[in-house]
């Protein structure tokens, strides 16, 4: 199999795998399953991206401080980003609160915003995983694993807006479906843009460690702080660091070592 198939059957998996599983959770109304998930997930990030999508892009750089530099400039984006997407939220909330139901469902509106998001994110993943294929394919299992790893925690949280926005559970599974085709869509973006640009893909790997640390550092370790407990905490922590070591057992098997 080609660079191509391992692209897109990956960004395949990513999709719909998390998507699977995250319903069996959601379905199960096991909410406390979220914590696990969670935690596993950043420790999943925080170690693909320390440990072997960081490495990567240093080490093909020719300016150390430009990969740095992309690295941060990228945290800042998503930063301002989610700004961005928080601010209509609050602003759709605000002008538009007469339209709720008397349930507190809104007419699926908060559905068909985080539907659009996380379509946009589906298919930022699938560039991303597009670019560490193509650098290597062990590099490209291991950030297709941590997509699925911190996708399932967010899907899970999606599924549950979409059920409190007024969706059936087959409506609300058929639509977080549908939304996973953009990450198919972004890797093969990603794979012939990239064959024509091929100087991008160390500049989208340091993306890609960006968005890893973002996510783990702002959208989901500040949850883990509700749960401030010594015994809480301890699982946590344990979580994190199974995590790191999946993504560390993963790349070595990719390698081959």
């Amino acid at each position: 199999m080609g660079a191509l198939g391992y692209i897109v059957a990956a960004s395949i998996a990513g999709g719909l795998l998390s998507v699977v599983l995250a319903a069996a959770v959601s379905f199960a109304a096991r909410p406390h399953w979220v914590g696990v998930l969670i935690s596993f997930a950043i420790g999943a990030l925080l170690g693909a991206s320390f440990l072997e999508v960081l490495p990567y892009a240093l080490g093909n750089a020719a300016n150390l401080q430009a990969v740095s530099a992309t690295v941060l400039g990228g945290i800042l984006a998503f930063f301002v980003l989610e700004k961005l997407v928080l601010w209509r939220h609050f602003h759709g909330d605000e002008y538009e609160g007469h339209d709720h139901h008397a349930d507190g469902s809104d007419h699926g509106r908060s559905g068909l915003m985080i539907l659009i998001g996380d379509a946009f994110h589906n298919f930022v993943d699938g560039v991303l995983i597009a670019a560490a294929f193509m650098e290597s394919p062990a590099l490209g299992v291991v950030t297709a694993t941590a997509v699925i790893a911190h996708e399932i925690p967010q899907e899970v949280g999606d599924f549950l807006i979409l059920l409190h926005s007024g969706y059936s559970k087959a409506r609300a599974f058929a639509l977080n479906l549908l939304s996973s085709v953009a990450m198919v869509l972004g890797a093969l973006v990603g794979y012939f843009a990239l064959q024509a640009v091929t100087g991008w893909i160390n500049t989208l790997l340091a993306l890609a460690a960006a968005s890893m640390i973002y996510v783990a550092v702002a959208d989901l370790i500040p949850s883990l702080h509700r749960r401030p407990s010594l015994g809480a905490t301890a699982q946590q922590v344990l979580l994190i660091g199974l995590g790191v070591a999946m993504i560390w057992v993963v790349g070595r098997l990719a390698r081959g070592a």
